[in-house]
């Protein structure tokens, strides 16, 4: 292979796709690390995004608010989320990966520390909201990371993983409340310490993360050749000898022509609209539930705090383990064959909870709740991955945030909106219509997706 010099004329873009694709193939061990550094800051998502709903009840008893506040605390977080998926994906591709990566854990670390102080209920409605950017952010630099860092297969199987470590931080986050709640700690202290010990883990991965570099391929598509390699010696001991060693100015890739780019691709486009509906499908079935299981848990006869808090608890420890065993199985039935799997686990356990419902059966309840939950965390799992991976290096990051609009737009609206909904048609018929979702996602596997197991583009 021979080396350009300084002298040689710019590359042509065909020449630094070459070298893009030279380098996803080529990858090293340090990959792994970078993967789980990107899959620990979902435990600090995780504790941030949902421990405001386990602790929603004690705020509540200290500030009485109305309906509306009320509904804004337990969704600001997804609200702000919203926007951040949108921004920060975009600013991954225009800023860097690593400049967003280390901003993100900085607002964590600030936020959550402010939640444990707020002097009222409207001030938590606004930090809540804030925080939430950065959460929306981080998911969709995290996955530009994994997809830039490991190799095919190995990266597929890290960013499906996503799911178990949502459900790890939900089972910490629960546990930490059962201790305060076992010593009986005042509540008004119960929930400004949970949503403030946030800020630990994020301090902890902020410093595991400052060694880690920019991507090779991000600085190779912004002509930073220089520094790229500087990187890819270092991850890959590689000095990608292909490209002068020398910074070009490229022309910047239009954010617009996203979508355009796409188009031109049946495989990469029928994948991405499949990871939109998915996200869509699985983030609403998850929020109307989710808020739909405390209720559940008194119909069956758990009416204390504590008790409620076990029993989800437990829920999310399966969780956990159906979180870790569908990654491991994506090579093996692929990324349509999770997907179909669990969009119809969740579709037939939400009939069999309406049933049990209509028919008063509500020992069944639990039943059908931990094969709904076991089901999502197959569902959910490749949403996000897919995406991202099938996107062209210079819009991973946009395609990222983009994917994840879809996941944080139904759960925020689910979340404020769906208890009107609830009361308003009762449990049974508001169960039904939650299986709606599993459904659009079901087909959307069967007839949109194509297998693209070990993807790369072009």
């Amino acid at each position: 292979m021979r080396t350009i010099t300084a002298n040689d004329p710019l590359p042509p873009q065909a020449a630094i796709d070459s070298a893009v694709r030279y380098r996803v193939k080529n990858y090293s061990p340090k990959g792994n690390r970078v993967g789980w550094l990107m899959m620990a800051s979902i435990l600090v998502e995780a504790w941030d995004l949902y421990s405001i709903a386990f602790v929603l009840i004690f705020v509540q008893e200290q500030y009485n608010p109305g309906a509306l506040e009320l509904g804004l605390a337990a969704a600001g977080t997804q609200g702000g989320a919203l926007i951040g998926a949108l921004i920060g994906g975009w600013l991954s591709d225009k800023i860097g990966r690593r400049v967003m990566f280390l901003s993100t854990m900085i607002m964590f670390i600030v936020l959550a520390l402010a939640q444990a102080v707020v002097p009222s209920m409207t001030w938590l409605i606004i930090i809540l909201f804030l925080l939430g950017i950065p959460l929306g952010s981080d998911i969709s630099t995290g996955y530009t990371y994994i997809m830039e860092s490991m190799a095919k297969g190995e990266r597929e199987v890290m960013g499906n993983r996503w799911q178990f470590m949502f459900a790890v931080g939900e089972v910490l986050t629960l546990a930490v409340i059962a201790v305060f709640l076992v010593f009986d700690v005042n509540h008004q202290w119960v929930w400004r310490i949970v949503l403030g010990l946030g800020a630990v883990p994020a301090l902890i991965i902020l410093l595991l993360r400052h060694d880690v570099p920019e991507t090779a391929v991000w600085l190779v598509q912004k002509g930073r050749f220089k520094e790229a390699k500087a990187v890819a010696k270092q991850m890959y001991d590689d000095d990608l000898a292909m490209l002068p060693n020398r910074d070009v100015v490229l022309p910047k890739p239009s954010t617009a022509a996203f979508i355009a780019d796409l188009r031109k691709d049946p495989v990469r486009w029928r994948a991405t609209l499949y990871g939109w509906i998915a996200c869509f499908a699985q983030g609403s079935e998850f929020s109307t539930f989710a808020f739909y299981l405390p209720v559940l848990f008194t119909m069956v006869g758990v009416s204390s705090v504590l008790g409620n808090n076990l029993v989800t608890m437990a829920l999310f420890c399966l969780a956990a383990v159906s979180g870790w065993v569908g990654p491991l199985l994506t090579p093996k039935i692929g990324h349509r064959g999770i997907g179909i799997a669990g969009f119809s686990i969740v579709l037939v356990s939400l009939l069999i909870a309406a049933a049990a419902l209509y028919l008063d059966y509500k020992y069944v309840l639990p039943f059908a709740a931990a094969g709904m939950l076991w089901g999502h965390y197959w569902d959910a799992s490749n949403c996000m991955t897919i995406p991202t991976m099938v996107a062209r290096p210079r819009y991973r990051g946009t395609a990222s945030g983009f994917a994840y609009m879809f996941v944080k737009l139904p759960s925020f609206l689910a979340i404020f909106l769906f208890p009107s909904l609830f009361t308003a048609i009762g449990q049974a018929n508001a169960t039904l219509f939650v299986a709606i979702f599993p459904l659009i996602g079901l087909l959307a596997a069967i007839f949109i997706l194509p297998e693209v197991y070990g993807y790369e583009a072009d």
